[in-house]
């Protein structure tokens, strides 16, 4: 194909994406289609070839209401490439994107949860309640609309989570609730008392008038952060709603009037994420130290607990972790709170080796003892001559 067939061949895949770009409306408020029209309109062929194609998608235009919404088929992108394509040398210099892939933002959501981040610039969280199958799907498919999707499980915590999640981004206008509210076992019922909150606000303790759960109770979000969340968005409501189709219908029909980013975002202060680091030091319980063992014979989990001169004080066995952490610190064997995570962890280790039948070996305390001078066996109360208070160490 000569360059001439090349240039006559972008034109015209140009002016059909373009075509089918104002035959969305999606795309008439998206940055996508204004950038990559502003962008094209300054070239030579924008003022020339292209110039009617452009005229009719600007004459489309109405006020920018998002970047990009990160479609699986974006027709202005593909217009712009296949300029790019024709063009090498012009399209390098071109500003064609209006983002950033907006699939990930770092720090957002700066609260952990059970959900899938979709795009950071779509206006639509999903809710899907105790339906953790659904999230998962409407994740998989990323409906245009879709910035975030997951679950919830608690009337307090929960909904505290997705408030804060939600304010962290301005483009989330709408909060679409589905799945099944109901967990009979525990009596949450968080899309009930989401609807309630949307309906009747707070009382001046936190409290969501109506809500029938067990705990319904805000503590954690200041009624100003509450305020904010409801101007900020729309709820939709579908309790009890999983049919993937009827929730990608609705997510497209509320994402068709999306208002825009909201325009007064609350200011809060980001929560302070420390990273934990491993010790460094090994500080050892002025009680002593434990060795652990999952007996398979019994079917019992079993520990010895040493003075720090290695002499065996007592032996404690049981059928669960619970147990045997509870009695240990009922009988003053633990004193220090890391020397209590450390037991826990190593009994939960043990009891999931008896359960399944894996070799299980007793992991050394984290950290390390500062260098010690060699002693005789008999100076340690160990056999093999090495210190018997480094826990974990000689067994």
């Amino acid at each position: 194909m000569n360059a001439t067939s090349e240039k006559e061949s972008a034109f015209k895949i140009v002016s059909n994406q373009l075509t089918e770009a104002i035959a969305a409306p999606k795309c008439h408020k998206c940055g996508c289609l204004h950038k990559t029209v502003e962008a094209l309109s300054g070239t030579e062929a924008g003022k020339n070839e292209l110039a009617p194609s452009l005229a009719k998608a600007r004459s489309v235009f109405v006020p920018k209401q998002y970047d990009c919404l990160g479609c699986p088929v974006c027709y202005p992108a593909i217009a712009a490439n296949a300029f790019v394509e024709a063009y090498p040398e012009v399209g390098a210099g071109l500003d064609l994107c209006p983002t950033e892939e907006p699939d990930a933002r770092p720090g957002w959501p700066p609260l952990p949860g059970d959900f899938y981040v979709v795009r950071y610039g779509a206006p639509v969280a999903v809710c899907t309640l105790n339906s953790e199958a659904l999230a998962v799907s409407l994740a998989n498919r990323k409906p245009d609309g879709l910035a975030i999707v997951g679950t919830m499980h608690t009337e307090n915590l929960g909904i505290e989570r997705a408030i804060k999640n939600v304010l962290a981004n301005p483009h989330i206008r709408f909060l679409l609730l589905c799945g099944e509210d109901t967990q009979q076992a525990v009596g949450h019922l968080p899309g009930q008392s989401l609807e309630c909150l949307f309906r009747n606000g707070v009382d001046e303790r936190g409290r969501i008038n109506g809500a029938r759960g067990r705990r319904p109770v805000l503590k954690n979000v200041s009624p100003e952060e509450t305020r904010a969340f409801l101007n900020q968005v729309e709820l939709v409501s579908l309790i009890g709603e999983q049919d993937e189709e009827i929730l990608i219908e609705r997510i497209d029909a509320v994402s068709e009037r999306n208002p825009g980013t909201y325009a007064q975002p609350f200011a809060e202060a980001p929560v302070k994420r420390i990273q934990a680091a491993d010790p460094t030091r090994l500080t050892l319980d002025k009680a002593g130290y434990f060795v652990i063992y999952p007996e398979r014979r019994t079917k019992k989990l079993v520990v010895e607990h040493y003075t720090n001169q290695g002499m065996l004080d007592c032996m404690i066995e049981g059928d669960s972790t619970g147990a045997l952490y509870a009695e240990a610190i009922e009988r003053n064997l633990v004193t220090r709170l890391d020397h209590a995570a450390y037991l826990g962890r190593e009994l939960a280790r043990a009891e999931q080796s008896l359960l399944q039948g894996n070799p299980f070996v007793q992991d050394a305390a984290p950290g390390a003892l500062l260098p010690i001078s060699p002693k005789s066996p008999a100076e340690t109360g160990s056999e093999c001559g090495c210190s018997a208070t480094q826990e974990g160490y000689c067994q």
